[in-house]
């Protein structure tokens, strides 16, 4: 575009057809349908439907290719013509020894091509200064006016443009080249090194332009250039101009000297040779660069030569002359010699560098140009790698990703970079990529690889490429080569500004082109009308590009503004093909386009029937320019002429109007011949010869009809319109070569007539057929006949076959309605039947249609009996009521006739109203079983759809009534039976008998009647319970609720049930604390009752363990009694009594067998067959093993709970000497021994108070009374023995010793504390240790206070360690007779879960009697010190961190060491007694409860049976062994004594 034009304005939208399934079947029909519309813009585009979606077959792996190199601003026409001239005009300086820059103007590249061609309109340079009209060019270039801009333009002009115009016109002078030579030279004209367009490639999309140097802007000169330039000083540069910006001179700095530097320049070598009369001539041969640098060329320095004869040829080729040879310049390029004041204008001085004359410098710059094509590039690309470099350059170009950019922006930016001089961008195009070597982007059905049945579908498509140029209706499928990029698809992978340039396709055929993948693809097109206007105003523009190449626009090298032609009236028209869509470009359509991204097309040609005169035209076109053809247009028709038959008959009637306009042309031609006296002929198969030896050496043509040649010049011949080209041999010697006589033409061209009007024959036949012309119907198989001809000889689609089929269709419908009405009964009821009105139409219609039917006469039967039929029917009707028999027969013979008659329908509906009543009577009747609602519904349902009656209205209210009614009572009871209020059973007795009269049978009602009828029994059974002999037990009561609560009705007894079952496992719950253990495995009734297999260590310990893993649930085993025998108190107690002896045999037993296995102390324990098992399944070994009191079997001290030296509670109320080891607390029952907490007799006596409140029976309140027998029953036997005068002396002898060890002096508590300070010389400074141990033997509630166990607990137990070599006994001497009774009951009381005082007597009575038990009291002292080494150690880490927390920088170490041992003491003491005050905190929970729980007046029998035994016992040995209280009390204060 012009300089100052407004940007690109996009022309109008070409058509967009979107065609539908059944359109898009038929891809040549849907194209010559909408051929009328789309031709007249020239190109269109086609959106498939969007099921279409051909998958890409190309192997992406193997696809390589190599893309071709464009430069856009050498692809516009206009910009290629004005690089071309700066070529030519940097090409006259270069030559000279000048690089050419361009200056600028106005901040714009001055447009030194249209500056040229301005100023030859405007009259040339010497008009526009003579009319001083330099303001009126800057006009015209579109500068502002008013800036002194038109003198600028005249100097640039005379300095560049001027001297290389006068060389153009011939001149004989040559021009001041070097207008500024001296000091300071013009940089503007220092030598360059730019090469042509054409001979090297460019560097890959790189901004450098190829005339950066001749385009770059230069800096205004500084005043140290202007003072030493002298034309800089006159302001005048060559010839008059005022000073402005661009002439050339850099800035330089002050410190630096001026210093001409010259580089390598292209020079050229002359070869001399003298010619006849003596002149001297110079050839150009060659072009090379110098590898020296240039000098300036004098006369002087050619003195030095010695050859006389050298320096006499030195002589100015002007004035002849060879005298002041100091002023005398020789031409670098032919050697000629010029004195500079000869030359026009004369030069000043001797120019430095190359010089070359006048003469040199027109014939160089007279070459003709390079024809311009595109060139290869040198890298090969796959997909991956083109797509990822056209992706990067998109994205860098535009600065954004590429899919964002919009396709406005890139079409204004492509038609600004083709017309834009100074910038220079290369893309690379991959194009005309051929399918048969790299693979079509459609599925191919002889490829190598197997096809999906997807692939195969769009394989055989008529819109694959592949197979639309061989359809049926295609003339390129009777050409047997293949053409590429016409029968063979084009493959092109673009990427952004890539494009194709104006052009149409070979032959002037059609093209299709399908973008499989990728951007968009801008087009933009002319139609056929308008070529030979297009060619016109491109040639008129650019009139240098076609000077140079006649065909440029066949060469797809060309591009022009579509803004540009529209501005000289050519139509122009744009589309963007997005990926899945077609274009199609029509016959003689110019064409052209860019893409605007990565994308992959397939482009092929193909041809009509209707392109046949346009390809003849084209011919001619072609042989006016010369131009090769692609195929043979005359072998192509006659191909065709030789099969008529195979022809579609629309190809067959073009190819007719052809073959007879072609026959016609060779008539006139051959007879031509004749004229000229050529006579001799031979027949050629042309098609066997290649193109090159049968085309015309005058227009290129390729011929086969006939062709010219001659005997004596075999190598060419001529088409018959260049019979005068051939050669200037005679007439004789030259025959004619033909392919057809001229008889067989005619022949061919009666065969195409033939097949082309045998569709006329065929449609006069069909027209008399059915119009019935001649009176005659046709039968059905006649006109069969003649759909089956068209259809075999391919006849077209016209309006006339298409009347046929409409009458064979209307026929085979008709024969088809009357086969369904004359059929059997069975066919006749699954076909749907007709009307009245139907059968007289069919019957009118069978008539009319132009078909002999037979079968008329059977519709005119069927019409007759359906009449009498209707006449039956209305009689019947007019008759009512009548009998329903008489209207179903009616009805059944109306259904065999197959046809509806209105009458039918009436007959039906009294059909129906009579059964629909008779239905409703039975559902109603009383003696009928009742029905549900859905039937009651159905029956509504039903009433509602037939036709309304009195009787049938009747019915469906009463019906409706009761349904009404029905539903009411049904939610009512489903409110009683959902709502959370639940009703008396009374309320639902008086709903049932409301709902017993309505005959419907009700789901809600009837689940209401069940669940009374349930309330009812478990009101029985209540009653029954109640009222038993005994009380009922938990389970039953449980039992009870249960039920009573999933019972939809209000139960008065249910709440009373509920609170004595809640009551009954509040008082479970107070024994289960009372007796079990935190996290106890034991259940409460196991507890309580006697351990039966005790005797069994392995089923004990087994079942221990089941029980800690929660395996073992079951209660009942303990006793052997199942779920009904605990419901009998009698079997409980016998039960009981029974699991107590077994209990007591079994301990014996597991104690003989526990005392023969050998102790884990010593060292030969493992050789031993039968050894100790802990609770943790290890063997007991070494120190740390203790041995049960009771079962005598050993145990790990840390797997059990042993008894505390330090903490352990006392009985006593005062603290015991120290010495007096046989109180100190040393008894260990092992966990299987000792299953609960062991609660005080006090207690349970208050939990059986308790129990006698409930009226409910449980397994654990008998098992509890018979555990408190057993207990009181030992406590009598106890006091007993301890009560006799033999203990009863022990008891005395025990009281006084430890009134003894009391009143020892101090010295002796002394002498003990010296010794353990001696055997603890790390404490030696401590005070008074035995008072200290003293406080460590108190009673529990004083130990277990924080200020009692201050002191170091680590200290104490030392202390402890060192009393014991002190330790004497036995210190009481006990008999045999004495001593079994005691242990007995020592074991028997060891037995009961019960805590009674009189067993902690007996066992200090038996420990007295025997020697201290030192291992025991030594590995009780190690795991004391075991656990308080843990505890300070976790205790030291925690308090640390604390520490550090809290404890400033600051701080003094005093405040933390007192902080650290206060910490350390309170955190011993606490950690050591935790679980002495969990069991005190326990007892003492147990004692408030006995205090709360008061005995009833109203006991039970069992429970006063107790008490009276206890009165009796008391009573009759109130000497020997006092009541239960007193003796507890008595106890305990002669332990406080002693």
């Amino acid at each position: 575009m012009e300089p100052g034009c407004d940007e690109f304005l996009p022309p109008p939208e070409c058509p967009v057809f979107e065609p539908s399934w059944a359109e898009f079947q038929d891809p040549l029909g849907y194209i010559a349908k909408i051929r009328p519309i789309a031709e007249k813009a020239g190109i269109c585009k086609i959106r498939p439907p969007a099921d279409w979606q051909p998958p890409f077959a190309v192997e992406v792996d193997n696809f390589r290719f190599t893309p071709r190199i464009q430069r856009l601003n050498e692809l516009e026409a206009q910009t290629r013509v004005k690089l071309n001239y700066l070529d030519q005009i940097a090409k006259f300086w270069e030559i000279q020894g000048s690089s050419l820059k361009i200056p600028n103007v106005e901040r714009r590249i001055l447009d030194l091509y249209s500056l040229s061609k301005i100023v030859m309109e405007e009259g040339g340079y010497e008009a526009i200064c003579k009319d001083r009209r330099w303001a009126r060019v800057a006009q015209r270039l579109h500068y502002p006016p008013g800036r002194n801009i038109g003198s600028l333009l005249r100097s640039h002009y005379e300095r560049i443009i001027y001297p290389y115009e006068m060389f153009q016109s011939g001149a004989n002078h040559v021009c001041n080249t070097h207008p500024f030579d001296n000091e300071v030279k013009d940089k503007e004209y220092k030598p360059h090194s730019i090469p042509l367009r054409q001979s090297v490639q460019p560097s890959k999309f790189s901004s450098y332009s190829r005339r950066a140097k001749r385009l770059q802007t230069d800096p205004e000169p500084t005043e140290e250039d202007i003072e030493k330039n002298p034309e800089l000083k006159k302001l005048q540069i060559y010839g008059p101009g005022p000073k402005m910006m661009g002439l050339g001179l850099m800035a330089r700095d002050k410190d630096k000297t001026v210093r001409k530097k010259v580089t390598c320049t292209p020079a050229v070598t002359v070869k001399d040779q003298r010619s006849g009369d003596g002149n001297m001539s110079s050839a150009l041969l060659k072009q090379h660069y110098s590898l020296e640098p240039c000098t300036k060329t004098t006369m002087q320095l050619r003195k030095n030569h010695s050859s006389a004869q050298f320096i006499d040829s030195y002589i100015c080729q002007i004035c002849s002359r060879g005298d002041e040879d100091d002023k005398l310049l020789f031409c670098d390029g032919c050697d000629d010699n010029y004195h500079i004041y000869c030359l026009l204008p004369p030069l000043p001085e001797i120019p430095r560098g190359i010089w070359r004359c006048p003469k040199c410098i027109l014939a160089e710059c007279k070459q003709p140009p390079e024809a311009f094509g595109f060139e290869q590039a040198t890298q090969e690309y796959t997909l991956q790698s083109f797509g990822e470099m056209a992706d990067s350059f998109k994205s860098d170009y535009f600065n954004m990703p590429v899919h964002m950019v919009p396709t406005e922006l890139v079409e204004k930016e492509f038609w600004r970079l083709v017309s834009s001089i100074d910038e220079d961008v290369t893309v690379e195009y991959g194009a005309d990529i051929h399918s048969k070597e790299f693979g079509s982007g459609f599925p191919v059905s002889n490829s190598k690889r197997n096809l999906s049945p997807e692939e195969k579908e769009y394989a055989t498509s008529g819109w694959n490429l592949n197979v639309m140029p061989v359809l049926d209706q295609s003339v390129l499928c009777h050409i047997n080569a293949d053409i590429s990029g016409m029968k063979v698809p084009w493959l092109y992978v673009g990427m952004v500004f890539s494009a194709f340039c104006w052009h149409i396709e070979d032959h002037w055929s059609y093209s299709i082109n399908y973008l499989h993948w990728g951007e968009p693809k801008t087009w933009y097109g002319v139609p056929s009308l308008a070529a030979e206007h297009l060619e016109e105003v491109m040639k008129r523009l650019t009139p240098e590009l076609f000077d140079s190449q006649p065909d440029l626009l066949h060469q797809l090298v060309t591009l022009m503004n579509p803004n540009t032609l529209m501005s000289h009236g050519v139509p122009v028209v744009r589309t963007n093909q997005c990926a899945g869509e077609f274009v199609i470009t029509f016959p003689r359509a110019y064409h052209s386009g860019f893409n605007q991204g990565y994308n992959f097309a397939e482009a092929v040609n193909f041809c009509t029937a209707d392109w046949l005169p346009a390809g003849r035209q084209c011919i001619e076109h072609y042989r006016r320019l010369r131009r090769y053809c692609v195929f043979s247009h005359e072998e192509l028709i006659c191909k065709m002429a030789a099969f008529p038959e195979t022809l579609d008959l629309n190809l067959a009637v073009a190819v007719h109007k052809e073959m007879f306009i072609m026959v016609q042309e060779e008539r006139r031609l051959r007879k031509a011949l004749l004229e000229k006296g050529v006579t001799e002929a031979e027949r050629e198969a042309f098609e066997l010869l290649p193109d090159d030896e049968r085309q015309c050496i005058k227009c290129k043509t390729t011929c086969f009809l006939s062709a010219l040649a001659c005997y004596d010049c075999p190598d060419g011949l001529v088409c018959l319109s260049h019979i005068n080209d051939l050669c200037k041999c005679s007439s004789s010697r030259q025959y004619l070569r033909y392919r057809y006589t001229l008889d067989e033409l005619p022949t061919m061209l009666h065969k195409l007539k033939i097949r082309a009007e045998s569709f006329d024959t065929w449609a006069n036949n069909v027209r008399v057929a059915l119009e019935v012309e001649d009176g005659r119907k046709r039968s059905f198989e006649e006109l069969r006949a003649l759909e089956s001809e068209a259809r075999e000889r391919r006849f077209p689609n016209s309006e006339l076959l298409q009347r046929l089929k409409n009458c064979l269709s209307e026929v085979e419908a008709c024969i088809s309605q009357v086969l369904g009405l004359v059929s059997g009964q069975v066919a006749r009821m699954d076909t749907p039947q007709l009307t009245l009105t139907e059968l007289r139409v069919l019957l009118e219609q069978m008539g009319s249609l132009p078909c002999a039917m037979h079968q008329i006469g059977d519709v005119r039967d069927v019409l007759e009996q359906v009449e009498a039929y209707q006449a039956e029917a209305r009689e019947a009707l007019a008759t009512l009521p009548s009998s329903p028999g008489l209207l179903q027969s009616l009805l059944e013979r109306g259904q065999q006739l197959g046809v509806e008659v209105p009458e039918a329908h009436q007959l039906q509906q009294q059909v129906e109203q009579a059964q629909w009543l008779d239905e409703v009577k039975q559902a109603l009747a009383p003696s009928a079983h009742r029905g549900s609602l859905v039937i009651m519904q159905g029956l509504l349902v039903m009433g509602a759809k037939i036709a309304s009656s009195p009787s049938v209205d009747k019915a469906r209210a009463e019906l409706q009534e009761l349904l009404t009614i029905a539903e009411r009572w049904e939610e009512k009871a489903h409110f009683c039976l959902e709502a959370r209020q639940k009703h008396p059973p009374a309320t639902l007795e008086a709903i049932i008998r409301e709902t017993e009269n309505i005959p419907v049978h009700l789901p809600n009602i009837q689940t209401l009647k069940e669940a009374l009828t349930k309330a009812q029994a478990w009101i029985a059974d209540v009653d029954e319970i109640q009222n038993g002999d005994h009380y009922p037990c938990l389970d039953d009561l449980e039992g009870l609720v249960a039920v009573g609560r999933d019972l939809p009705v209000g139960l008065e007894e249910l709440r009373q049930l509920e609170l004595q079952v809640l009551t009954a496992h509040s008082w479970r719950e107070k024994a289960t604390k009372t007796f079990l253990k935190k996290n106890s495995c034991y259940t409460l009734l196991e507890v309580l009752c006697p351990c039966a297999d005790a005797g069994s260590d392995s089923t004990k310990r087994s079942r221990w363990m089941e029980k800690a893993l929660g395996l073992y649930q079951c209660d009942t085993e303990l006793l052997g009694l199942s779920a009904q025998d605990l419901r009998d108190p009698g079997s409980v107690i016998v039960a009981f009594k029974e699991g107590e002896q077994k209990e007591k045999e079994g301990i014996l037993q597991l104690r003989r067998t526990n005392s023969a296995k050998p102790s884990p102390l010593t060292p030969s324990l493992m050789a031993a067959s039968a050894t100790s098992m802990c609770v943790c399944g290890q063997v007991p070994i070494g120190v740390g093993a203790l041995q049960c009191d009771l079962c005598q079997d050993w145990f790990h001290g840390q797997c059990v709970s042993v008894p505390r030296l330090l903490t352990s509670p006392r009985p006593s109320l005062t603290s015991s000497p120290l010495l007096a080891w046989w109180e100190w607390d040393t008894k260990f029952l092992c966990p299987l021994c000792m299953r609960s907490r062991r609660p005080r007799l006090e207690t349970i006596l208050a939990l059986l108070v308790a129990l006698q409140r409930l009226p409910v029976r449980l397994p654990e309140g008998e098992a509890l009374q018979c555990l408190t027998e057993r207990a009181i029953g030992w406590q009598d036997r106890a006091r007993k023995a301890l009560a006799s005068e033999d203990v009863t002396a022990l008891l005395q002898q025990l009281a006084e010793l430890r009134q003894q060890l009391q009143a020892k002096p101090r010295s002796e508590e002394a002498s003990v504390c010296t010794l353990a300070t001696a055997c603890d010389p790390i404490r030696g400074g401590s005070g008074n240790t035995v008072s200290k141990v003293q406080g460590l033997l108190e009673n529990g509630d004083t130990v277990t206070t924080p200020e009692n166990i201050a002191p170091a607990k680590g200290s104490d137990l030392e202390l402890l360690s060192s009393l014991l070599p002190q330790l004497t006994g036995p210190v009481l001497k006990l008999p045999e007779a004495i001593r079994a009774p005691l242990e007995e009951l020592m074991m028997e009381g060891d037995l009961l879960e019960v805590t009674l005082d009189e067993n902690h007597s007996i066992w200090q009575l038996l420990q007295a009697g025997q020697p201290p038990d030192l291992d025991r009291i030594r590995t009780l002292l190690e795991l004391e010190k075991l656990e308080h080494q843990g505890s300070r150690t976790r205790s030291r880490a925690l308090e640390r961190r604390r520490r550090r927390q809290k404890v400033d920088q600051g701080g003094k170490v005093e405040d933390l060491v007192q902080q650290e041992l206060q910490s350390k003491r309170a955190r011993s003491s606490g950690i050591t007694s935790q679980e002495g005050q969990k069991k005190e905190h326990f007892q003492e929970k147990a004692d408030r409860e006995n205090i709360f729980l008061t005995p009833s007046t109203d006991n039970s029998p069992f429970l006063k049976r107790n008490q009276n035994n206890l009165q009796h016992k008391d009573s009759g040995s109130s000497a020997a062994c006092p009541s239960l209280m007193p003796l507890l009390q008595l106890s305990c204060h002669d332990e406080q004594e002693l």
